[in-house]
């Protein structure tokens, strides 16, 4: 082997482990299918959520990972949520206790998360804010990617708190591209829904007056 080619797969080979393992958290594999995760939580399948069901299946897993017992070991995910699309799981989020993570600064997840996934994008270079699901700030303090998945550290600043977002970048696009069209779909359809519901009711009440007119007629007297 040349040096040439020697220090090229060095180079490959070091770069790779800088960037560290982004296909998984923990055990979960992006791409493994809703049966799967919910056999590795414990779990079962129809605790599954649907999000949409056109034109793709959209669905959420929840699970909060918590131990307990004097001897169980500390366990910093408060819950995760595993997002699939057509059953295959393409996004992770990873909120974490805000107790267990108490006094931690940002660069202590940081620093921790980077073993696993290599060197991290900084803060300065991320510097993308959010609005939470209660209505909080949100702040993306780091970011690991690469060609086929990313994973965003978030800290919000109620707590203050962080979550680990993740995703396959290969199942992402066309699962948020469904999202919108299941979206545009639900406008365009939403004055027929309405007058169909509004039909309903009316044909509902009508029917109630009915029986209500065939009980009290015979036994009226005026």
């Amino acid at each position: 082997m040349s040096k040439l080619t020697a220090l090229a797969l060095f180079a490959a080979v070091s770069a790779q482990v800088l960037a560290g393992d982004l296909s998984k958290y923990r055990e979960f594999q992006f791409g493994t299918s809703l049966s799967t995760v919910a056999k590795q939580t414990g779990g079962s399948p129809t605790q599954a959520k649907v999000v949409q069901r056109r034109p793709a299946l959209i669905e959420e897993f929840q699970w909060r990972p918590q131990t307990f017992g004097s001897t169980a070991k500390s366990e910093p995910v408060q819950e995760i949520v595993f997002s699939f699309y057509d059953s295959l799981l393409f996004r992770i989020v990873v909120n974490y206790d805000r107790y267990e993570t108490e006094g931690l600064t940002a660069e202590d997840i940081i620093e921790t998360l980077s073993v696993k996934y290599g060197a991290a994008v900084k803060p300065a270079a991320v510097g993308k804010s959010a609005t939470g699901t209660y209505g909080d700030p949100e702040d993306a303090v780091a970011l690991w990617q690469d060609a086929q998945y990313r994973f965003e550290l978030i800290r919000s600043s109620y707590g203050p708190s962080y979550k680990l977002v993740g995703v396959s970048r290969k199942l992402e696009a066309p699962a948020q591209a469904s999202i919108v069209e299941a979206a545009r779909l639900d406008d365009k359809e939403a004055p027929q829904r309405e007058a169909d519901q509004t039909a309903k009711k009316d044909e509902t009440e009508r029917v109630k007056l009915e029986k209500a007119r065939l009980a009290n007629k015979p036994k009226f007297r005026p």
